[in-house]
């Protein structure tokens, strides 16, 4: 983000939650970045925000409810620059998500770029990852094996369709119980009618 920020290239970091997109921003303080904070709090500013994100100089922190709908229009010169840089800060229980994130730059033939980061110790990975497989991985980077990349790519995938996968069924559970529940509950509605 500082590499980017000094050469004026705009930079839209993505992250999970509200608590994510604090302490991203705690960090930039610290590093003296100035940066547009839109984590679905701000209901009335989030259009504007996530409009400027791609002028030259703008940084900008949202989770990944934040500004839907809103288009990313590049300033004057930010082509040049690269165009948007997007950064996926943490991966989300939802690969769709992770992609619309990333399809947040390089649109309608703009120039721009993306950077994704993955953690063995990331709130997904630790829920859903399978603990022996974790401790190899863990190791396999310690050693700064050349796979390491490629295995923590593929465990992340691995987490993200089982954590995809539970929430199907959660899903599929509530319209069960939904159902249900109108079938049985169906005889009091007729008795108040009549």
């Amino acid at each position: 983000v500082g590499a980017c920020h000094e050469t004026g290239q705009p930079v839209l970091i993505g992250t999970r939650s509200v608590a994510a997109s604090e302490t991203v921003a705690g960090l930039l303080r610290e590093k003296k970045i100035p940066f547009q904070l839109l984590n679905a709090v701000k209901h009335r500013e989030e259009a504007k925000i996530i409009a400027s994100a791609g002028q030259a100089d703008a940084v900008t922190i949202a989770t990944n409810m934040a500004g839907r709908g809103a288009d990313i229009k590049l300033g004057k010169g930010v082509a040049e620059l690269g165009g948007l840089h997007v950064v996926v800060s943490e991966r989300h229980e939802s690969g769709r998500i992770d992609r619309q994130l990333c399809g947040r730059c390089a649109r309608q033939g703009d120039p721009g770029s993306v950077r994704t980061y993955g953690s063995l110790e990331d709130e997904l990975v630790l829920q859903y990852g399978p603990k022996p497989l974790l401790k190899l991985l863990s190791q396999t980077i310690s050693r700064n094996r050349p796979e390491s990349t490629r295995l923590v790519e593929h465990l992340i995938s691995l987490v993200q369709q089982k954590a995809q996968r539970q929430a199907y069924r959660q899903r599929q559970m509530v319209m069960q119980t939904d159902d249900w529940l109108t079938d049985a509950l169906s005889f009091a509605r007729s008795e108040l009618d009549q």
